[in-house]
């Protein structure tokens, strides 16, 4: 089996992150594949250390001649079983093949989006249950989509040292990770925060929101309490720092954060947008609260420092979750069965 896959996406984020353990993976499983990326040096020099040799092209906007041929020759050139693409603009660059026992053109989504660029496609993967019944709702065929999930690394660093973050070595610390953006309710965070009096906060990202989330923890008097890490690319040894990890996000389709800690035996507490949910669901692996919710959020982080006994079952049992379903192993199994099937 040959696999091409494209990639289009942007600097960061958890899909292209995700896409670089997935395309090593497929490598070190032995899968013959061709990897096209739009020019990124650091995901560039992240995959040629994978042992991969990415193609790169712009995949730019209208005016934009050059990724379409160029993708169209390697295409014709590699000759793949399948292609699969990530993002609208690669999968929008990649023509549905014109031969019956050409190459199947397969898009993987990790959000709700509008199908109008996928619609040529023969199969789409949605990494959650819920994605895949919002395709569903487009009215794409339900024989023709498959749920194959993330997987995370399991911690491999040291823990990161509070004292290197001037954090005191004795207080509930808890750990945020993501963009600084509205959707991931830092904001939220930060307010419970102040209604934890002896809790300190990491948040680990960069964004949009930086200055106005700096501002606010000014205002709320906490910003003593709270380190602004910037982007890490180590967030498994920020991860094995915390007594708690926290998902504050209004919107999050999966939530690969949550699998991270899982991974690193932390227990979590998150609100309860749509991929959180879906992962936590009954509560035995996490506390669930309501979305932008300070109060109840924090009403949940004191929950687990008032009872270490109940964080340590959470932890344990979001750590069985993963090893059952969130490994390279099991993940790359359930692909590579996948593709086998549809070529």
């Amino acid at each position: 089996m040959r696999l091409l896959q494209a990639m289009a996406g942007a600097e960061v984020g958890g899909a292209e992150a995700f896409f670089v353990r997935l395309a090593i993976a497929f490598a070190d499983a032995g899968i013959n594949q061709r990897v096209i990326i739009r020019r990124d040096s650091f995901r560039a020099r992240a995959l040629r250390n994978g042992g991969l040799d990415p193609m790169e092209l712009p995949f730019g906007g209208r005016m934009d001649f050059r990724t379409r041929p160029a993708l169209q020759r390697e295409i014709d050139r590699y000759k793949p079983d399948i292609v699969l693409t990530w993002m609208s603009r690669a999968t929008w660059a990649t023509p549905k093949s014109e031969s019956r026992d050409g190459y199947k053109l397969i898009a993987r989504l990790g959000g709700y989006y509008d199908l109008k660029y996928y619609r040529h496609c023969d199969y789409l993967i949605g990494n959650t249950e819920d994605i895949v019944e919002h395709i569903v709702s487009q009215g794409f065929c339900r024989d023709r989509i498959v749920y194959l999930p993330n997987f995370v690394h399991p911690p491999k660093r040291a823990k990161a040292s509070r004292i290197g973050f001037d954090t005191p070595l004795d207080v509930p610390l808890l750990l945020a990770m993501g963009r600084l953006h509205e959707n991931k309710g830092f904001d939220v965070l930060l307010r419970a925060l102040a209604e934890l009096s002896e809790t300190w906060l990491w948040i680990a990202g960069e964004g949009s929101e930086a200055g106005a989330l700096s501002r606010l923890a000014n205002e709320l008097g906490v910003a003593d309490r709270v380190r602004f890490l910037g982007w890490r690319d180590d967030p498994d040894a920020l991860m094995q720092a915390c007594n708690i990890f926290v998902c504050s996000s209004r919107h999050e389709p999966l939530g690969n954060i949550i699998l991270e800690a899982w991974a690193a035996e932390k227990p979590v507490v998150a609100a309860a947008a749509a991929g959180p949910k879906s992962l936590i669901g009954d509560d035995a692996a996490g506390i669930m609260v309501p979305v932008d919710n300070p109060g109840a959020l924090a009403a949940g982080v004191r929950s687990l420092i008032a009872d270490p006994g109940n964080a340590a079952r959470l932890a344990v049992e979001g750590h069985r979750r993963y090893q059952a379903n969130y490994t390279e192993a099991a993940v790359v199994a359930q692909y590579r069965q996948f593709f086998e099937r549809v070529a």
